[in-house]
């Protein structure tokens, strides 16, 4: 009886680890970007899903699946857009007329 409350006890321990580490990509991908978060309009190029991550819940914890696509997380973010919303328009120098 005390080996059954042993191995009852590991199997809670290693379900609640489980658990904790579900959804890969909310937890390790960084911030959400809004690029992530909206969906694409019609004629817009569809988000790339990052792969690492959709293995990673699908082996550790598949429900972790439904809080990454939830979230936006499972996608990659768009490092262009991001790239031309942090970078301050530069000033064009006026071109001399003759």
């Amino acid at each position: 009886m005390k080996a059954l409350k042993k191995y009852l006890v590991l199997g809670l321990c290693t379900l609640t680890l489980t658990a904790s580490l579900s959804s890969c990509a909310t937890v390790f991908g960084g911030r959400i970007t809004d690029h992530q978060r909206r969906k694409p309009g019609a004629g817009e190029p569809q988000r790339a899903v990052r792969t690492g991550a959709l293995i990673a819940d699908i082996i550790l914890f598949w429900p972790g699946l439904i809080v990454d696509f939830a979230t936006g997380a499972i996608y990659k973010p768009n490092r262009n857009a991001q790239a031309a919303q942090q970078t301050p328009p530069t000033a064009q120098p006026a071109k001399a007329s003759r």
